[in-house]
């Protein structure tokens, strides 16, 4: 009797051939996303988008929805380049100075990927923005749907679900 025993290296190398992302090509590309965000190069970030891409903040949980109640950021792709235009003119008053954050992610699970197109990918994360001799913590769960686009990993739709999002919040200007 032989007993075959699938590596990490295989299931990796199986996953890639049949298209699909695996969890460590996930983690690298979001804990990527996180380092763009706090160093604050917000154009590098954007271009991680697809030209279709939501981005998407709760203001409910388990609101499943944006369009059913407001929401505390919904933006689709040309938003979101407002958004970035806004972070980095020098005249953003939100922002001056401009909040040191840290970001960590972690818990990286890939939800669904029946579709050879797309990964839904799961992860939890703490964001520490530091402004104004103030701190401030958020947590909770990202959902990124995750494409392939000419061999580089993009962002189709970014779902944050803050742990608080029903809790008053203060001036979201820095993206999560």
């Amino acid at each position: 009797m032989t007993v075959v025993r699938e590596t990490q290296a295989d299931a990796h190398a199986a996953s890639r051939r049949a298209g699909r992302l695996d969890v460590g090509q996930c983690e690298l590309f979001l804990v990527h996303e996180a380092r763009l965000l706090d160093e604050g190069r917000f154009d590098e970030w954007l271009a991680l988008f697809t030209p279709q891409a939501s981005y998407w903040v709760p203001s409910e949980p388990n609101q499943a929805d944006p369009l059913e109640t407001v929401s505390l950021i919904y933006d689709d792709r040309r938003l979101l380049e407002t958004r970035v235009r806004r972070l980095a003119s020098p005249r953003i008053y939100s922002q001056e100075p401009r909040s040191r954050t840290s970001r960590i992610i972690a818990n990286v699970s890939i939800e669904d990927d029946r579709d050879a197109g797309s990964t839904l990918v799961r992860s939890k994360f703490v964001l520490i923005e530091f402004r104004r001799n103030e701190q401030r913590l958020f947590g909770g769960t990202n959902f990124h749907r995750l494409t392939t686009v000419a061999a580089d990993i993009r962002i189709a739709s970014k779902r944050v679900d803050l742990v608080n999002c029903d809790a008053p919040l203060d001036g979201l200007v820095v993206p999560f």
